[in-house]
């Protein structure tokens, strides 16, 4: 027991430098244990879709400081991120809300520029119309919002990516690989330097 706790010694290091064909052979096992998760349980498809917002800071506060800029930029991306998530955008898509809000859609988003608008489903087709439908849903919501005066007449936006979307996995098969390799490295260190090898008579 005392073992586990003690300082590491050079003969500890000597013995990791020695044992590089086990991590060569490790580093290949964790691989494949990695590849073999990622095709018997992929992760779902990815989609993205695009809204461009426009704040038009310069025509909202012509004569203002970049302070003031600045808080009218926070509060109606603040205002506008509320939107997406609101039940009413949410209720237009063809999904239960829990899961949408749970981890299925995600939102990434500059403070202007293009808005991306994520959406997994195992099935790429699935996932390409939920993201489509949600950017759609997102921008009329916003727009009845501006007309209503609730935001800034300013705000323009444009859905400029809603057809024929990126798919790709979720989670790249090359996390999966690194996931196995650093894994498996981990646990050979553990034996490596954790258990003692058995001497000759004892």
């Amino acid at each position: 027991m005392n073992y586990l706790f003690s300082s590491p010694s050079l003969e500890d290091l000597i013995r990791l430098l020695k044992a590089w064909r086990f991590w060569v052979l490790g580093a290949l096992i964790g691989a494949l244990l990695g590849a073999a998760v990622y095709f018997v349980a992929p992760p779902p498809y990815r989609a993205r879709a695009v809204v461009n917002v426009d704040f038009n800071l310069e025509q909202a506060w012509p004569q203002e400081t970049d302070r003031q800029q600045f808080y009218y930029l926070e509060r109606e991306v603040r205002k506008i991120v509320e939107i997406a998530w609101s039940d009413e955008v949410m209720g237009q898509l063809d999904a239960p809300i829990e899961e949408l809000r749970a981890g299925r859609l995600n939102l990434s988003q500059p403070a202007e520029a293009g808005w991306h608008f994520f959406a997994d489903d195992h099935d790429p087709n699935q996932a390409e119309e939920l993201a489509s439908a949600w950017a759609n849903a997102f921008v009329e919501a916003v727009q009845a919002d501006i007309a209503a005066g609730n935001i800034n007449e300013f705000v323009k936006l444009e859905v400029t990516q809603s057809a024929d979307l990126p798919k790709e996995r979720s989670i790249p098969p090359a996390n999966y690989l690194f996931t196995g390799v650093s894994g498996f490295l981990l646990l050979a260190v553990f034996v490596v330097l954790f258990v003692k090898p058995k001497r000759m008579g004892q």
